[in-house]
């Protein structure tokens, strides 16, 4: 089962690289996290955000694994807390399905996609760089709740 976390821009500050690269690394090689940056549409001053999506859009749907349950990051999708996000790797796991995780360029998201579901990291409005990182850290955090690893300490006392 691999995680494909598919996200609109492909040039990353090293800082960002480095951070996805870290947790990425500690995720184990049954559960591995394949990062795919792709191209935003080309902006011009027609500014034309609308075709921009939909050029962003069909990149990510041509990305995206056959099969895979399709997974839209937007600031209006369902929150999770770390425990929840555990629980669903855990079905994907158990699933066998590959999972798309789905990152919009700057305009967001084609309203034309069709994903499996909505997930908000956040109701803030993020930075795509710190998404990027933000997500490597929870899915590592996931991962390590359902190994039992005590890197996730939650509001235990």
């Amino acid at each position: 089962m691999r995680l494909w976390v598919l996200a609109i821009g492909s040039k990353m500050p090293a800082w960002v690289e480095a951070g996805v690269a870290e947790y990425s690394a500690r995720m184990p090689p049954q559960l591995r996290v394949e990062w795919r940056g792709l191209p935003l549409a080309r902006r011009g001053r027609s500014g034309d955000p609308v075709r921009w999506r939909r050029e962003e859009g069909e990149r990510i749907l041509a990305a995206t694994p056959a099969g895979a349950e399709r997974i839209a990051l937007e600031v209006n999708g369902r929150n999770l807390d770390s425990e929840a996000l555990a629980q669903r790797i855990d079905t994907w796991f158990h699933s066998g399905r590959d999972v798309a995780l789905w990152v919009g360029g700057p305009d967001g998201l084609d309203p034309a996609l069709q994903p499996d579901w909505r997930w908000s990291l956040s109701p803030l409005t993020l930075a795509h760089p710190v998404v990027r990182v933000v997500l490597a850290e929870q899915l590592y955090r996931a991962w390590s709740i359902q190994a039992g690893l005590p890197y996730h300490r939650g509001g235990e006392e």
